[in-house]
């Protein structure tokens, strides 16, 4: 099947789904599924707005709320994880996952369903060494901290992945595997971003969380985003057991949605013919989150996973033939994923803006029904009785406050060395200087274990050509002559134009650009104009990442 896969959406969902009609127009045929790495910004209304963790300025309405309201429909099935930029508010309703809008799936803070027989996982969020220990204590309205600390990834989501057994065909995470740069062409991508050199030199640009998550599921494809980039590299895995056949990893990093910026990939994935098409639960993560349901933890103190150390009376909570038996039964042996999108705030209306809409920490039908059939209870019932009864988030959100600065606590399994610190990517959005160095760097003294087999930077080279696709944007992707950075992407512009308007212009005969185009303008590098395609209201002389 053709599965396209975007880097940040930012939001422009009309762009995207653009782009993919013009692609089906040019390549062979429709495209069966939308994935979808992090920073998707289901907004709906003002409210929304102000639980994205980005500065005031970059607070746009963007376009998902007309597929919230059912102005639009989402012409293809897609899947997303969460990223740092999100309607945290939102997200957080669907813990498990569920429908933002039709046609439009949340994987939740981890989560692992089935389409086609093609088996598909994901963890939302970002790496941040100090919350990762701690449970999902936040809730709206956020403060400061907890704005950011709600899209933090934390142990209990790493650990549920890890007790899956059963083979992964497709992974999703925002933020890249640490090391995974080691395995493609890593001179290329200093020269697209040399602010990454340090971080690539020392081995510690990316999550180790991810990594450890890339070593044991070893899944055929991961897909991230997050660093505005697109890059390529293939990791060949180790054999668990003897006898066992090797596996490896296709990796792909894709850039975010503005003009001219290799965000969105074609691929031919194979998939069993006689699946269904329709999205599918996935028994064996069912039973997990069935497993684990005693763990979960929604206070801001610290606490490490059960493991085989002598401490703990249990540390496996794999799915076994039996749990899984039970699990289906309980469904009534229907997998499929049922289509019950429901309204659950007001959505914004262009003609009547409330810039002072309440923030209400809401419980989603969906999660409901979904926690009533498996027998597991909603993270936000827990955090809602805890509220309740102790005021827990208040309590919490000044513990994390203090734990920020003052304590001198080892965070996490993942020690923090900020003496390294270098640049930051400065195509990121700004929170604060110390915020997004901490989220992109951790310590190069990391307990996780580099992979042993070493790279082959033939092998790497090779295997980046093998991700190469047209660079396809429609003519509303074409924002203005200031923003076209050379003349041929200008004639590209104006071909775009013309398929929107269905002027009868044949497509095949429209030169077209290279993804994986090795040469990039030196114009890239002025990011101000760049990004005012996206952020609007940005002045001149405003800090732009």
């Amino acid at each position: 099947m053709r599965v396209a896969v975007a880097g940040c959406c930012h939001g422009e969902l009309d762009k995207v789904y653009e782009t993919l009609a013009l692609a089906e127009r040019r390549g062979p045929g429709p495209v069966d599924l939308l994935l979808c790495c992090g920073d998707f910004q289901a907004v709906r209304n003002e409210a929304d707005l102000r639980c994205m963790a980005v500065p005031p300025k970059y607070r746009h309405m963007q376009t998902f709320y007309r597929y919230y309201s059912g102005e639009k429909k989402a012409p293809v099935l897609t899947v997303f994880i969460g990223g740092n930029h999100e309607a945290s508010n939102h997200l957080q309703e669907l813990p498990y996952g569920g429908w933002v809008a039709p046609n439009i799936y949340y994987l939740g803070l981890a989560g692992v369903v089935k389409y086609r027989g093609v088996r598909i996982g994901g963890i939302s969020g970002i790496f941040k060494s100090h919350d990762y220990r701690k449970g999902h204590f936040e809730c709206p309205p956020y403060n400061s901290s907890t704005i950011r600390s709600i899209y933090h990834v934390r142990n209990i989501e790493v650990y549920k992945l890890k007790q899956l057994k059963q083979p992964i065909d497709i992974f999703l995470s925002h933020d890249w595997p640490r090391s995974i740069y080691h395995y493609g062409n890593k001179k290329q991508l200093l020269k697209n971003k040399s602010f990454f050199r340090q971080e690539v030199e020392n081995n510690t640009l990316g999550s180790p969380a991810a990594s450890e998550l890339l070593e044991h599921l070893q899944p055929t494809y991961w897909f991230s985003a997050h660093l505005h980039v697109k890059f390529a590299a293939f990791m060949q895995h180790q054999a668990k057991d003897k006898g066992q056949t090797a596996k490896a990893t296709k990796f792909l990093a894709l850039d975010k949605c503005l003009p001219h910026r290799d965000f969105l990939q074609v691929l031919e994935i194979g998939h069993d013919p006689s699946a269904p098409d329709y999205l599918e639960y996935d028994i064996e993560w069912l039973t997990v989150l069935r497993t684990t349901n005693d763990l979960v933890n929604v206070t801001g103190r610290l606490w490490n996973m059960p493991e085989n150390n002598g401490l703990h009376t249990r540390w496996d909570y794999s799915a076994t033939e039996e749990a899984m038996k039970e699990v289906l039964e309980k469904l009534n042996h229907d997998l499929r994923v049922p289509c019950n999108f429901s309204i659950t705030a007001a959505c914004y209306d262009p003609s009547k803006p409330q810039t002072q809409m309440q923030l209400v920490h809401r419980i989603s039908p969906q999660t409901t029904e979904f926690c009533a059939q498996l027998g597991i209870t909603d993270i936000n019932v827990r955090l809602h009785k805890a509220k309740e009864e102790q005021h827990l988030c208040g309590e919490y959100e000044e513990q994390d406050d203090v734990e920020n600065n003052d304590s001198g606590e080892d965070w996490s399994e993942y020690n923090t060395d900020t003496s390294a610190l270098s640049s930051i990517n400065p195509d990121e959005i700004m929170l604060d200087e110390e915020e997004e160095e901490e989220d992109s760097i951790v310590s190069a003294h990391s307990d996780m274990n580099i992979p042993s087999v070493e790279p082959s930077s033939d092998q790497a080279s090779d295997f980046s050509a093998s991700f190469s696709d047209v660079r396809i944007l429609p003519g509303s992707m074409i924002v203005s002559s200031d923003n076209t950075l050379d003349s041929s992407v200008g004639r590209e512009g104006k071909s775009g134009e013309a398929v929107e308007s269905g002027d009868g212009i044949d497509l095949t005969k429209v030169p077209l650009k290279r993804l994986s185009d090795d040469h990039e303008p030196e114009q890239r590098k002025k990011i101000k104009r760049r990004n005012q395609a996206i952020y609007a209201a940005v002045d001149d002389d405003d800090d732009v990442a």
